[in-house]
């Protein structure tokens, strides 16, 4: 694995975009795996680790996450600057095609992406989002995102991290752990905080929080497209999963049941699903 970075111009100038590279086989394809509001590519250590064997893999910090700089305007902690960015990454990749591994807010990236004409993106997974975001989701997040919380170890943020996602009692506790160190930082007193800018919340915040529907976008996707649903999701609900699998892409679905949003992908159980749909 290689960490690496990439100067992006955005609205107040450049910034500078961390992404973390698994080199994968020779002349092997390449995958995009980009994290949810909160996190950080590191999310994605267990999954790219077992996918390498077939592809480069490649998992960015969004601005104001990881190891990623911090906007100085957080009005552009944005969608467009996101997108933006992105495509900055890829042609950097120098790929004509490659798929996308996407978690909740990576996945509306994703299907952002896909839905314009000329769309690199050749397959497209997204975990736990969809063509409508549901409003009791978006109202949790929104009573968490941009809270600025510290902790003693990351052992500490490792609890707190689980008992905040329904379904941690089905993952081993090592590899919480190992999550938990992804999405942390040491601060000055050596203590541990979350690993992003918590003005990332002042536009999430600018509106109460209602239902999103983004069936516009999804009718306009052509690849294939896999969905991945934890099976008590609060952001995408089961009728609109189902509803996904005969409209757009017509995507193939699979649910995890008794998994919360979004599912950490860091098991087998949860890799097997992506690596059957990528790889065949």
């Amino acid at each position: 694995m290689q960490q690496r970075f990439l100067s992006c111009l955005g609205p107040s100038g450049f910034h500078r975009l961390a992404y973390r590279e698994w080199p994968g086989p020779a002349a092997g394809p390449t995958l995009l795996c980009v994290h949810g509001l909160t996190r950080n590519g590191r999310d994605f250590d267990a999954i790219a680790e077992a996918l390498s064997v077939y592809y480069r893999v490649v998992c960015p910090d969004m601005p104001g996450r990881g190891a990623s700089e911090y906007l100085p305007d957080s009005a552009h902690y944005n969608y467009g600057v996101y997108l933006a960015d992105l495509a900055q990454l890829i042609a950097r990749l120098d790929v004509e095609k490659l798929d996308w591994l996407g978690t909740s807010m990576g996945g509306l990236l994703g299907m952002m992406m896909a839905a314009n004409p000329g769309a690199p993106i050749r397959r497209l997974v997204i975990n736990d989002i969809g063509a409508m975001v549901a409003k009791e989701g978006l109202e949790r997040i929104a009573s968490y995102v941009g809270l600025d919380p510290k902790f003693e170890s990351v052992e500490a943020l490792a609890d707190a991290m689980a008992a905040n996602f329904v379904g941690s009692d089905k993952v081993p506790r090592a590899t919480i752990l190992r999550i938990a160190e992804g999405a942390s930082r040491r601060l000055a007193d050596g203590r541990y905080g979350l690993a992003y800018d918590p003005r990332i919340a002042d536009l999430f915040k600018a509106s109460p929080p209602q239902d999103v529907d983004l069936w516009g976008v999804w009718d306009r996707i052509a690849c294939p497209t896999l969905v991945l649903r934890g099976g008590v999701s609060d952001i995408l609900a089961s009728d609109v999963a189902e509803a996904m699998t005969a409209r757009g892409p017509q995507a193939k679905l699979v649910e995890f049941a008794g998994v919360g949003h979004a599912p950490w992908l860091a098991t087998e159980e949860h890799i097997a699903p992506v690596r059957d749909f990528l790889v065949g």
